[in-house]
């Protein structure tokens, strides 16, 4: 007697829910091109307010005695845009990826689709992958777009240059876009942990806006806890910790030592939070 067919002919799980599908179902979301246009708009507000007030120290007079790349915003085009890399790596360039991973499946729950999608049928650890690797793709083009407009801006703007260091000396102009490469990678992976934590957050409840801003709030806890000097040695192992070890891409000498001590904490962070998400949605009760 013939076994009995488990599966429909022609049935293949890693077809179903294709990326390119859910790639355009979340590049329709609205809060998708109002994320990008946010992320385009912020450099022409900087060369506006550098413009307005007089330079980035807020002319003669202005300024304070730390020195940051802020000091040397308008040497050029690339000075720019790590100067736009700078002030948003902390917070702004955090809001894209917990929302494009924490909206992945908290909304398709809280539109009631989600046991639709499941029952298409497209596999529990498909659903995931896919929207998964999407949240990340678009959270990656988010990072990579805001640099890319604040160097063209920046080149238009105050022309195209050695990057200068505000500590004294200069990065190459030929070598500056593929350090300012590096940087974002950095900064991408150091978002991991952000990624992990709103992915796992939206597989674990129906709203959204509660995996989104659960992300955000321990990931600012992260950063409040890096500043806590008493914490000593034991803050290496936080994640925020390292945020700007993208800076060391920026020296004349690059530097690995932070950027790869940064990797490994993030990723393994990150891994650990991804894990947590594939194996409680497969045992998941899924009535939304």
């Amino acid at each position: 007697m013939n076994a009995v067919q488990e599966t429909a002919a022609g049935y293949r799980p890693g077809r179903t829910l294709p990326l390119r599908v859910e790639a355009l179902r979340q590049w329709r979301r609205r809060r998708t091109l109002v994320m990008g246009g946010v992320l385009a708009a912020l450099p022409f507000i900087m060369i506006v307010a550098f413009a307005v007030g007089g330079g980035p120290d807020g002319g003669p007079g202005g300024g304070n005695n730390r020195i940051t790349l802020i000091d040397t915003a308008t040497a050029s085009g690339a000075n720019f845009a790590a100067t736009c890399l700078f002030v948003s790596a902390g917070f702004l360039l955090v809001v894209p990826v917990a929302l494009f991973c924490g909206d992945t499946v908290a909304s398709e729950a809280s539109w009631s689709s989600l046991r639709y999608l499941l029952a298409s049928p497209v596999p529990r650890a498909r659903l995931l992958w896919s929207k998964l690797v999407v949240a990340l793709g678009f959270s990656l083009a988010a990072m990579v777009l805001l640099p890319v407009v604040a160097l063209a801006a920046g080149t238009a703007a105050y022309g195209w240059g050695p990057l200068k260091l505000p500590t004294g000396g200069a990065l190459a102009a030929s070598d500056t876009v593929p350090r300012l490469a590096l940087a974002v990678a950095f900064i991408f992976v150091s978002q991991l942990v952000t990624a992990g934590l709103a992915f796992w957050l939206s597989t674990r409840t129906d709203a959204p806006l509660g995996a989104v801003g659960g992300a955000v709030g321990l990931t600012i806890v992260g950063n409040v806890l890096d500043a806590v000097t008493a914490l000593g040695s034991w803050r290496e192992f936080l994640p925020a910790h390292w945020q700007f070890a993208w800076a060391d891409a920026l020296q004349p000498q690059l530097e690995w030592g932070g950027m790869v001590k940064g990797t490994a904490v993030s990723v393994s962070y990150a891994l650990v939070l991804f894990a947590l998400a594939f194996r409680g949605f497969s045992r998941k009760d899924i009535t939304s």
